[in-house]
């Protein structure tokens, strides 16, 4: 226990809460403003807030709602420190605080937002608050923080940006959150320089569009580009583009719309994270299954297939064969082989034919059925290549294809269909 906290407890020891609190009852505003700073210092520990909830928080309620701007600072970061706990926050709600919180997010003051914003995301951790939270009429709060959500300091945007994300877990929320139009603020924090804050809306924007109704409305106003250039920053981590893969994917499964793809940043920026040595094999995973979903679409497969560079194409070949995450090595093959296989393309990948050869090979010894299928498809459209034929002749994947391994008599069928002809015949 460092000594700030040791001072923090002598206050209340010492038997110095009482006539702070008996301050509050003064009439002077100075007397109050710093009588509510040192309350709201002692509030920060945690050890002091059993004594403070006893005679405290009717009194700071009422101070929260003073015309002197000061008091109310102080009354609001008091409350802030007492949202820091269960017991407390529960006795906070009990005594009245949650309208008392809404009202100050009207505040003319950055800092009194953004403390009693923080504090309601403190109360909405936790779902038994929701239903005082959602109780206040004509959806106060939600509209409440959706003008937050506008404001140009960026930390009370992002704050307010949290709090609904948590709420929204309530479909009437949701409703009300796209009556209101919420894309303009989001598309905002999603241009901002801090990476949380950009998480905080990616988080909302991914929970409002699992509901497919909500996804014509994001689509129209071109999210899609906003999560697009996020791709392409520097400053993009892993958990960014984790989300923006479930964003795109939500919005594309929702409402298609091809040319909105490609006028989108969004395919050379997945493309991109693939060359990324800094990204995690689960955010790497997201960004080969987007591609495998947007692949299933026949023309954002050929500018797939005509963007894709050298260094890509061999990034997901390694992917493929690595053998640490079975699903990205299935996923990254999958990627591979839904490439249209012109002249172009393949250009790009025969250099990599052995090490294609090899986790084909390493597919087919699978005992998982999709690997096997993934790996029989992917000979299938490589054998009509001479290059392939040369380069798996005399090798594992040759031999183990002419000796028919497998278990049915239908996949028995479909290796002998697909067995790589000869060289010379290629």
């Amino acid at each position: 226990m460092n000594m700030i906290s040791v001072c923090k407890e002598l206050v209340i020891e010492t038997g110095m809460l009482v006539p702070l609190l008996e301050l509050f009852q003064s009439g002077d505003p100075m007397a109050q403003c710093h009588s509510c700073a040192c309350i709201a210092m002692l509030a920060s520990s945690e050890s002091n807030r059993d004594s403070i909830l006893v005679d405290g928080v009717m009194p700071l309620l009422a101070l929260a709602k003073s015309y002197d701007p000061a008091v109310q600072l102080n009354a609001a970061w008091a409350l802030l420190h007492l949202s820091h706990s269960d017991r407390s926050t529960r006795t906070l709600c009990q005594a009245g605080g949650i309208p008392v919180l809404v009202l100050l997010l009207q505040s003319s003051r950055s800092e009194v937002q953004f403390y009693s914003c923080t504090a309601l995301c403190n109360i909405a951790a936790a779902p038994e608050h929701h239903p005082k939270l959602l109780s206040i009429g004509g959806h106060y709060l939600s509209k409440s923080l959706l003008t937050l959500m506008s404001s140009s300091v960026e930390k009370n945007a992002a704050q307010a940006c949290r709090c609904l994300q948590t709420l929204s877990k309530n479909v009437r929320v949701q409703e009300h959150l796209m009556e209101l139009n919420c894309v303009l603020p989001l598309k905002s924090l999603l241009k901002s320089s801090n990476t949380a804050w950009m998480q905080s809306a990616l988080t909302l924007l991914c929970t409002l569009t699992a509901h497919p109704p909500n996804c014509d409305l994001f689509m129209s106003e071109g999210l899609l580009r906003e999560v697009g250039r996020l791709l392409h920053r520097p400053s993009s981590n892993s958990a960014l583009i984790s989300q923006s893969c479930q964003l795109i994917t939500g919005l594309c499964s929702a409402c298609m719309d091809e040319q909105a793809v490609k006028e989108s940043l969004c395919l050379s920026g997945l493309l991109r994270g693939l060359e990324s040595p800094s990204l995690s094999d689960e955010t790497l995973l997201h960004v080969t299954l987007c591609l495998r979903h947007l692949m299933s679409w026949e023309g954002l497969r050929t500018t797939l297939s005509t963007s894709v560079s050298p260094e890509q194409v061999w990034r997901l070949v390694q992917l493929s064969g690595q053998t640490r995450n079975p699903e990205l090595s299935y996923n990254s093959a999958a990627v591979v082989h839904a490439f249209e296989p012109t002249e172009g393309f393949l250009q790009l990948l025969r250099p990599h034919y052995t090490a294609v050869a090899k986790y084909l090979l390493l597919f087919l010894q699978r005992k998982d059925v999709k690997f096997q299928q993934l790996g029989i498809a992917a000979v299938d459209k490589l054998k009509n290549d001479g290059h392939f034929s040369t380069a798996v002749t005399d090798g594992e994947l040759e031999a183990w294809l002419s000796q028919g391994h497998t278990g049915t008599e239908e996949m028995r069928w479909l290796l002998r269909t697909t067995r790589p002809p000869s060289p010379s015949s290629g």
